[in-house]
């Protein structure tokens, strides 16, 4: 596997949902290595912490990528950046609840995010990099589209159609030399996390400790994964060479079945 420096170092990477979680310990990672990077998000506050801790490399960008104008609006505004790495990270958690008690805006907000923002920003980044020849597009999955997870149709439907584009988009663009990858990230410790146990304990009449003890039991090592472990396995994704329409299970040993 080629040194990070190596790889990343003075090239610029666009970051989704960068204004914190998974996407700001992503950038800080790659920033870390010498990248320059693209913080998206829609709101612009939290995009601004983020480029604090990055410092005067960072740039930040306002985008819905659930909308494509305010998708293409974004990528007009980066036309004079070579962009050769896309990091679609940018979702949204969903309902907690049973499929017949979910409603169908809450269903299609879901996929806009998580599916149609993989999508639309693929689509307004990936020619430059098929003119070019080269470029790299990590697409944040979970394993929650691998497995059953009770009470959370949407999201798991919409991650392992995140998943299905990765593995077909690889075959698309991969001729081309631009590799297309996946991580799939078992439950991730923070504040989205906390949420989701509090809403699975008030559905299943639970507490949310006991919640959390229930959905980390699958997992060999008994606990979350780290923010920061998973920045580490989307930097290793982008060092290893041949590696395309591949996912890594990030997962602290869920099982995925």
């Amino acid at each position: 596997m080629r040194a990070a420096e190596d790889v990343v170092g003075g090239r610029t990477a666009l970051v989704t949902g960068a204004g914190n979680g998974l996407g700001r310990a992503i950038a800080l990672a790659l920033a870390g290595h010498g990248a320059r990077v693209v913080l998206v998000g829609r709101q612009e506050d939290p995009l601004r912490q983020t480029a604090a801790l990055i410092g005067p490399t960072a740039r930040i960008a306002t985008c819905d990528v659930a909308d494509p104008a305010s998708v293409q609006a974004l990528a007009d505004g980066l036309a004079g950046e070579e962009i050769s790495i896309v990091v679609n990270n940018a979702g949204i958690a969903g309902p907690v609840a049973d499929l017949t008690e979910v409603q169908p805006h809450e269903w299609d907000e879901v996929f806009a995010v998580n599916v149609r923002g993989t999508y639309l920003v693929c689509r307004a980044f990936l020619p430059p990099m098929l003119a070019r020849g080269a470029g790299d597009v990590v697409n944040i999955a979970s394993v929650s589209g691998k497995r059953p997870l009770p009470g959370r149709t949407p999201y798991t439907a919409s991650k392992m159609a995140v998943l299905g584009l990765t593995t077909t988009l690889a075959h698309e663009v991969g001729p081309a030399g631009v590799m297309v990858n996946s991580v799939s990230p078992g439950p991730v410790a923070g504040d989205r996390m906390t949420r989701n146990f509090a809403r699975e304990a008030q559905r299943t009449g639970t507490s949310p400790a006991q919640a959390e003890e229930q959905f980390v039991a699958r997992a060999a090592l008994r606990r979350m994964v780290t923010a920061e472990e998973v920045a580490t396995a989307t930097v290793a994704v982008l060092c290893m060479p041949g590696l395309c329409g591949a996912d890594i299970d990030l997962s602290a040993g869920m099982v995925a079945r």
